[in-house]
């Protein structure tokens, strides 16, 4: 069995992420479907109306 209770620092960091852009592109991503969303919204309503 492993040694669970090892030095995390010798972990290495098998894929590196940036933290900051994922959450910056996330963001931006459902944003961008939120506006969508609410042009399409508004597009039928004014269809309906």
């Amino acid at each position: 069995m492993e040694n669970v209770y090892e030095d995390p620092r010798k972990h290495i960091n098998e894929e590196p992420r940036d933290d900051l852009n994922d959450l910056m592109v996330g963001f931006g991503g459902m944003a961008a479907f939120m506006f969508i969303v609410f042009t399409i919204a508004v597009i039928i309503k004014y269809a309906i109306a």
